[in-house]
């Protein structure tokens, strides 16, 4: 398996938990350095969960003389890798944050594996520098600490175990003891770990062990002393010499969660032969067995061969059935002649075999000549129907009674040695596996226990792929499964699946084991006053726990501080409003004169004060008599006192503007803008000034205004409030809606109410373009200082980026229903990208962020099986095509779905595209296609959040508010008949 090593490091971070395990984040710029980095920390986690290895680690003491060693490059590598372990280890036992940054570790990690020529690493072969780093970081402390000579190094004593080699070279006998870290095995061939080690225990021809031939040469391995921690490699890859380059081995290999060692051990040797010997015995007659069984299950000569007991029993069904006296040829001749007519020979078999006589043609000539002329009528379904008495399958043509039965009786005889003699050899099959499967079961056999600890899987292919690991957890007893970020419980039926192989392309490639009898691997530590159990920074050593108290100081004082810049923000906010609220109280103040405050919610009390006493009964008689009538009887009515005669110059024309009426407008040109004039806004205001007509014609055109803005706002503040289905949205009809639920300050919403009372396209009547002056004054009244300009600007800003993203989101979901996922996802990921903007200034500044989140993440699953199923043809076109796709749509904005604090629906989105791709790494394909997925990959694989490129966002169409308004309520209509799947 090779990675590239240590090209760049990007920032690696840990959360740690209450428990014994640890999440790992890995952000890196490439793929390949995110194989090795996860094979890193699988390994950390795997050994951090070790409560005895963790002990060593924080209990671990640089030595005393240092400064007096040399600084060769291996301890200048060790001894600081050493250090920073240690904190990593203690923060993670101890911190109060959430987060560990273990980015000094890395750095030396990073130097020790730069490579001068550039080659790759090799993922055992990194395990076994890591373990060599510690060893010899221990192997200084355990040599100042004793004069012996050959010092006891706790690693080695952890990790290190060794084996007796006993074999013959070139007819010489041998025995050699070795040391051994991680085992390698074997994984091609074998079903099971027990075979993957009988293979790797004898080698060569080991007979020659036992017998005088000293023409051949083997060996056999004995293991003579065991580590506590027992690590197998599982080489899952072959080099292809035709293709020349490595591949994977997808393989089903079976592992137990307990593994007894007891028949590898240098003691038990002698047992084990005769036992091994027994066993080739029984494979050797198990092999007889199964080829002798195999002659009965496919019976014949020819390609294709059946059962045998099925042979005899068909040739029992063809004796037994009724026998005919026409052949099958004889019989088609009888029923239709070549010349049209039928034999008068042929009849009586013919009615026999058919009906009745009634249902015969006649053979005169006339009837014969109809019949030749006669066309031909196909009837599918009763044309090919056999006959009630044809027979259903051939049959013998001459039988008698006698032979029919010595057959039968021979057929049934044969027929039921044949089924008992294929049982007996199943059975003794059966007995035979059961009793090689029971050979090491005797008590002797199964005294050495080695618990499963952690499994390290690999998925994808020799050149690309993904790592995990699942580890059990021993206080809880429960797997949990390690994948990136997400550390969830897990079960043994979910490791099985993951990690035997044979599914999908997942399957492990390190085991590690412990010693079941060796407690101390996973016990805890007591206090010997209190019995109680250890936690947290009672377990440190002391200069280790004022490392991690210092930090939690540290962190502690940051929370203050932060706590304390949110204390003064939210004053200033606070301090900021009430500076607000007493300009806008010196405002009121200022206005003695009678300037309305209409923003508020409109009472009687509150109007009052701002018109003469008079007005008042005037008014709620007005709004009483008019309060039942509909726009447009309200705006047809005239004045009481005032006629209006149009100039001579005016046209008259009729008008129907939705939800209000048709009426009469007069305009010297004879037209009005129709955009503006149709929108919700002005629909609004036309009635409000409808309603204030008897206001209007008693008190004026400025207590007409009053009235009517004070009826307009009354509404929008009605709508903002109001509970609404999704497909309708006020803040689509009106930008005061907007306003109102974002609580936009007063000064914004009254000049935006004032512009749009004071447009120019209220002049079709005397009523509407009095009270159109009234407003135009209004804002020329406004002071600067009473409005923000800036802040006004930047509301219908945002008011307008609402308006463009909920355009987007409709042309995203529109062709998205007609299934253009790829014009779809561009219009889909603005939309996201702009409403996450909104969002972020306020709850109600966008829309429904799961919404649009849902249908870009399901545009790029569709858009992820059309590129694989045009990768599937095979077909360069289409190959190219689908990489295309992937390329410059799935690839650039996978990045999208994992920087929002990776949502679980998105980061399960990602891992699906990408199985679909890992999963073609396990089959057959032409070289070319290997090469072109061999290169993309890395690119889909790379787990930064850095979104490497982005396409130019797609120009939006001219449209109206009212057309705005109709295509969101279609849209919103339509997912609201078809949910979406998950929401």
């Amino acid at each position: 398996m090779q990675h590239n090593t240590w090209l760049q490091w990007g920032a690696l971070i840990i959360e740690h938990k209450l428990t014994p395990s640890i999440y790992v984040k890995l952000i890196f710029p490439d793929f390949l350095q995110l194989g090795i980095a996860a094979v890193l920390w699988n390994s950390r986690e795997s050994l951090f969960n070790l409560l005895e290895f963790r002990r060593l680690v924080l209990n671990y003491k640089p030595p005393s003389n240092v400064q007096d060693l040399p600084r060769n490059q291996k301890e200048h590598r060790n001894l600081p890798f050493m250090r920073e372990l240690r904190y990593l280890f203690a923060l993670l036992v101890g911190t109060k944050r959430k987060y560990v940054d273990p980015s000094r570790a890395v750095e030396i990690l990073k130097d020790a594996f730069k490579s001068n020529d550039s080659q790759q690493q090799d993922v055992s072969e990194f395990t076994h520098k890591l373990l060599d780093w510690l060893e010899d970081a221990f192997q200084m402390k355990a040599e100042e600490e004793t004069d012996e000579e050959k010092p006891k190094n706790p690693m080695v004593e952890l990790f290190y175990g060794r084996f007796l080699a006993v074999g013959v070279l070139e007819g010489k006998k041998f025995e050699n003891t070795e040391m051994f870290g991680q085992y390698p095995l074997q994984v091609n061939a074998f079903k099971d770990l027990h075979e993957c080690l009988e293979a790797a225990m004898i080698e060569g021809e080991i007979e020659s062990l036992h017998s005088d031939n000293s023409g051949k040469s083997g060996q056999e391995h004995w293991f003579t002393e065991l580590p506590p921690v027992l690590t197998f490699e599982l080489s899952r890859f072959e080099f292809n010499q035709a293709l020349g380059r490595p591949e994977k081995i997808h393989n089903k290999l079976e592992f137990p969660q307990v593994l007894y060692l007891d028949r590898y051990m240098h003691r038990n040797r002698e047992i084990t032969r005769i036992k091994r010997e027994e066993i080739k015995r029984l494979k050797d007659y198990l092999t007889v067995l199964q080829q002798r069984l195999e002659r009965y299950l496919s019976y014949g000569s020819g390609p294709k061969r059946f059962p045998l007991v099925d042979v005899l029993q068909y040739a029992l069904e063809f004796a037994s059935s009724k026998p005919v006296c026409t052949s099958p040829i004889d019989d088609i001749d009888a029923s239709s002649s070549p010349s049209g007519s039928i034999s008068s020979q042929s009849l009586p078999s013919t009615t026999e075999q058919q009906g009745t006589p009634s249902e015969l043609p006649s053979s005169s000539p006339a009837s014969g000549a109809t019949l030749s002329s006669r066309s031909v009528i196909h009837k599918p379904f009763t044309q090919s129907r056999i006959p009630p008495d044809l027979p259903m399958h051939p049959a013998p043509r001459h039988i008698t009674e006698e032979e029919l039965s010595v057959l039968e009786g021979c057929l049934h005889r044969w027929r039921t040695e044949i089924e008992n003699d294929t049982r007996d050899l199943q059975e003794s099959i059966s007995r035979i596996h059961r009793t090689i499967d029971l050979m090491y079961s005797d008590k002797s056999m199964i005294q050495v226990p080695y618990r499963l600890h952690a499994v390290l899987v690999h998925e994808g292919q020799a050149n690309a792929g993904h790592y995990w690991a699942y580890i059990f957890d021993h206080r809880e007893s429960r797997w949990m499964k390690y994948n990136d970020i997400a550390v969830t419980k897990s079960s043994w039926e979910e490791l099985v699946r993951d990690s035997f192989g044979g599914y999908r392309n997942a399957s492990a490639y390190c085991l590690m084991y412990i010693n079941d009898k060796a407690q101390f691997l996973i016990q805890e530590e007591f206090n010997k006053e209190t019995g109680q159990a250890l936690v947290g920074l009672e377990t440190l050593p002391p200069d280790l726990r004022d490392f991690v108290e210092e930090d939690n100081q540290r962190f502690e004082k940051e929370l203050e501080e932060w706590d304390t810049q949110l204390t003064q923000k939210a004053l200033q906010e606070k301090l900021l409003a009430s500076q607000k609220l007493r300009e806008a109280e010196s405002s009121v103040a200022a206005a003695q004169a009678g300037e309305p405050e209409y923003l508020e919610q409109p009472s009687r009390s509150d109007f009052s004060k701002h018109l003469k006493e008079e007005t008042i009964q005037v008014i709620a008689k007005a709004s009483h008599e008019h309060e039942d009538k509909s726009p447009e009887t309200i705006l047809q009515s005239k004045p009481e006192n005032t006629t209006s005669q149009p100039p001579s110059s005016q046209r008259v024309v009729e008008v129907a503007i939705p939800h209000v009426g048709k009426f009469m407008i007069e305009s010297k040109e004879g037209g009005y803008d129709d955009e503006i004039m149709m929108t919700p806004s002005m629909q609004g205001i036309i009635m409000a000034i409808g309603k204030s007509r008897s206001v209007y014609d008693r008190c004026g055109p400025e207590a007409g205004f009053f009235k009517a803005i004070k009826l307009e706002y009354s509404r929008l503040v009605k709508l903002a409030q109001e509970d609404t289905p999704p497909e309708t949205d006020y803040r689509l009809h009106h930008v005061v809606v907007y306003f109102i639920q974002n609580q936009a300050p007063k000064k914004i919403i009254e000049k935006t109410l004032l512009e749009q009372f004071g447009d120019r396209n209220l002049s079709f009547d005397e009523r509407c373009h009095n009270i159109m002056k009234v407003a135009q004054a209004k804002l020329e009244m406004l002071r600067p200082e009473e409005v923000n300009l800036q802040e006004y600007e930047e509301w219908h800003h945002d008011y307008k980026k609402f308006r463009e993203t909920t355009m987007y989101l409709i042309i995203g979901l529109e062709k998205f229903q007609r299934e253009r996922y790829i014009d779809a996802l561009l219009f889909l990921i603005c939309a996201y990208q702009h409403n996450k903007e909104l969002l972020s200034k306020g709850p109600y500044k966008g829309h429904d962020g799961e919404l649009i989140s849902h249908y870009r993440r399901e545009c790029l699953l569709k858009l992820n099986e059309q590129a694989a199923e045009l990768f599937e043809s095979g077909e360069d076109r289409d190959v190219n095509s689908g990489l295309i796709i992937m390329n410059e749509f799935i690839v650039p904005f996978l990045p999208l779905l994992l920087v929002d604090e990776m949502e679980e629906k998105d980061i399960l989105a990602v891992e699906d595209m990408r199985n679909r791709w890992c999963s073609y790494l396990g089959q057959e394909m032409e070289s070319n296609l290997q090469e072109k997925l061999t290169d993309f990959l890395p690119k889909l694989l790379d787990c930064s959040t850095e979104i490497k490129g982005f396409h130019e966002p797609p120009k939006l169409p001219s449209y109206s508010t009212h057309e705005l308004c109709e295509r969101f309520a279609r849209i919103m209509l339509s997912l609201s008949r078809t949910p979406a799947d998950g929401r």
